[in-house]
């Protein structure tokens, strides 16, 4: 009786595995990993924009509308629960994105704006958030690419036979992804020129 049972969890494993259902499973955790890196990226982001209004701030009180679209911004980006759930929904994924978007958009506007304050962008703190903004945008870039990456072999997976009647069987579906707009919006970090246009030449 033991050896049947031995042979029939054999069996059952290697049906498993042909028909995708440890690969399915495998993708998926990565997808979980790379979500929470993205996050955790995103996150730093967040953590660094009251520091760098305040800074702002204390050269450039009369900006206040464009101060107060960063802070509203990351107010809107605090309010989502970026969990591993949102990734099963189409639509809090995009909430997720519009979020996102809307803070770079403000934090765009915000270091358009600096380039009218020498004595700001001369300051040491604000050069050391915008260093810290810039090389956090970029871990966000990697983060952010290594979940798409994830996601659209995941989906290959669920789409493809047989592992498609698997994920059928199970209920997998589609991943959402990063939209081609939003890549578009957000996968160009934040630049600050500190060196001044050189002079015209008479």
């Amino acid at each position: 009786m033991r050896k049947i049972l031995t042979v029939l969890a054999a069996l059952a494993s290697l049906s498993l595995t042909n028909c995708g259902y440890n690969a399915i499973q495998s993708e998926d955790e990565r997808i979980k990993a790379n979500w929470s890196e993205v996050v955790n990226q995103y996150q730093r982001r967040t953590d660094l924009v009251p520091n760098l209004v305040n800074s702002v701030k204390g050269f450039a009180q009369q900006e206040k509308d464009v101060l107060l679209g960063v802070t509203n911004a990351r107010a809107k980006v605090g309010s989502i629960q970026a969990t591993p759930e949102v990734l099963n929904d189409p639509a809090a994924f995009q909430k997720f994105q519009a979020a996102q978007g809307e803070l770079s958009s403000a934090l765009s506007r915000l270091l358009v704006v600096t380039e009218n304050y020498p004595q700001l962008k001369s300051d040491a703190l604000f050069k050391d958030l915008m260093s810290q903004l810039e090389g956090t945008e970029n871990r966000i870039t990697v983060a952010r690419n290594r979940y798409i990456k994830a996601v659209q072999d995941y989906n290959v997976t669920i789409r493809s036979f047989p592992s498609n009647l698997t994920a059928m069987m199970f209920g997998y579906k589609e991943k959402p992804n990063f939209t081609v707009e939003n890549e578009k919006e957000i996968s160009t970090a934040p630049k600050v020129d500190f060196n001044p246009a050189p002079a015209p030449s008479k």
